[in-house]
């Protein structure tokens, strides 16, 4: 089954989040992507979480639909080949991704050398080149202090690498529109694409950046909603729930399925402030807390759910990732963007493909991440032309290795 980047050729050389995020990204979308690793793998090659043989989850999961190729770039020989790999000629291929220092086999000088309308992406820590991951960008943004209890003095991170993510994909963006550019010109580029500037630049979208310009210092506000009403709340047999009012629409709906219209048009009265604006709903969130919490606090999590779904509110129930896989069917087969995978040295589940759904094409089912080095063999045959012999030859030396 082809998918709408089919005949695209994306030599990655990555590890940990972002760069192997925007390759995979790419990959599910039917580009031929190739993974390019050191012999025994790279630096996230047994990153955790993993099995209980120490295979890693986190690497099968970002490595979907890839091609696997292991080389020993320390070798002279092997870093020659590499280079070849990325260098190799046809309309659509030509494109490397890394999160890598363009130096060595990876220098974009060099590669142009050989390919002068090459497409190179290079994520970078910050702008300089300087090393930075998600984890020290977000302390450095601010995000921590206003994360968390509003009576706590300590930063809160969180256990999700926003930054990596977004990157990941403003990395398959820039690619697909570096390549737009060079079928149009004929001309490839050096894309850099710094995790630090991609968290900058979207504080400054969501107006961070010009609210604190302007003097303010966000406070924080726990597991409140900013700016309008949104709280977690627990139901009568201890089943916690977070219940959103932004939306006009969502507000009514919040309001007759908890039966307190009236107390909130009077809340609004005494308050002064006008109950079908979304900040004044802010500035009332204590007191609308204390009536929907009141109602919600002797309902059970039944009732609660009916009222709610009855009335279209806006809400979720929390639970753990084992209960969403066991209970949420949109987190099955059911949900087509949902393919049963079988992933060598861990077993059978469920793996997400891309969540784009094309009405021109079908979507490409998700296929497990290769076996360290499984197509060395294969892209030294057809991408780079050589004989077996020749491979041959390589594996004698240690500059190539296979899967197994």
């Amino acid at each position: 089954m082809n998918g709408i980047l089919d005949g695209m050729r994306v030599v990655e050389a990555s590890a940990f989040v972002a760069a192997p995020l925007g390759g995979m990204t790419l990959a599910q979308l039917g580009a031929d992507v190739i993974r390019i690793d050191a012999v025994g793998g790279g630096l996230d090659y047994k990153r955790w979480p993993v099995t209980e043989t120490n295979q890693s989850l986190f690497w099968a999961g970002l490595n979907k639909s890839k091609r696997s190729v292991a080389i020993n770039f320390r070798a002279p020989e092997g870093a020659e080949l590499a280079k070849q790999i990325i260098t190799a000629q046809g309309q659509d291929a030509g494109i490397l991704l890394t999160n890598f220092p363009p130096k060595g086999w990876l220098s974009y000088d060099e590669l142009i050398s050989k390919r002068p309308d090459l497409i190179q992406l290079t994520v970078q820590g910050d702008r300089h080149g300087g090393s930075a991951v998600d984890y020290t960008v977000n302390p450095a943004i601010g995000l921590p202090f206003i994360t968390g209890k509003p009576e706590s003095k300590e930063p809160t991170n969180h256990v999700l690498p926003a930054w990596d993510c977004i990157t990941g994909q403003m990395a398959a963006v820039a690619i697909l529109a570096a390549e737009r550019h060079r079928l149009k010109t004929g001309e490839g580029q050096h894309v850099k694409l710094a995790l630090a500037d991609v968290a900058m630049a979207v504080m400054g979208h969501l107006g961070f950046i010009a609210e604190a310009t302007l003097g303010v210092e966000r406070k924080r506000y726990g597991n409140y909603l900013f700016g309008a009403f949104g709280r977690d709340f627990v139901c009568a047999d201890g089943v916690h729930v977070m219940v959103i009012g932004l939306t006009p629409r969502q507000w009514k709906s919040l309001c007759i399925a908890t039966e307190s219209t009236e107390q909130m048009n009077q809340l609004g009265e005494k308050l002064g402030l006008d109950m079908g604006l979304e900040g004044d709903r802010f500035q009332a969130r204590e007191g609308i807390s204390e009536i929907i919490g009141s109602w919600i606090s002797v309902h059970d999590f039944t009732a609660v759910k009916e009222a709610f779904d009855k009335n279209g509110v806006c809400w979720s129930r929390y639970r753990s990732v084992k209960e969403m896989l066991e209970n949420d069917p949109d987190c099955s087969i059911e949900n087509p963007m949902f393919n049963q995978i079988e992933q060598p040295g861990i077993g059978s589940y469920i793996a997400a493909s891309a969540p784009w759904n094309f009405s021109a094409y079908s979507r490409v089912p998700a296929q497990p991440a290769p076996e360290l080095g499984q197509h060395t063999d294969e892209v030294l045959a057809d991408v780079v032309g050589l004989d077996s012999a020749a491979i041959g030859r390589l594996h004698d030396k240690g500059v190539i290795q296979c899967a197994g």
